[in-house]
């Protein structure tokens, strides 16, 4: 039972970072188009923020990897 909700989880991770990122991207397009000026500084945020969101779920998919593979969850 515990692998099962485990791999839902990893895949709810998997949703999570790509919505995420695609925000992330969205929005600094947005504020490219509105000051291109700044497009240097935009684009610098916007890869340390996806680079953050795409580390916080690789961390989430090796958790729940682990739980579902050592088949010891508490559950």
């Amino acid at each position: 039972m515990s692998a099962g909700l485990a791999v839902i989880g990893a895949g709810l991770a998997v949703i999570g970072a790509g919505l995420g990122i695609g925000q992330i991207g969205g929005k600094a397009m947005e504020g490219i188009s509105r000051q291109p000026s700044a497009a240097g500084d935009i684009r610098t945020g916007m890869i340390i923020a996806a680079a953050l969101v795409e580390g916080a779920a690789l961390f989430a998919i090796v958790v729940s990897l682990l739980v579902a593979l050592s088949g010891n969850g508490a559950g």
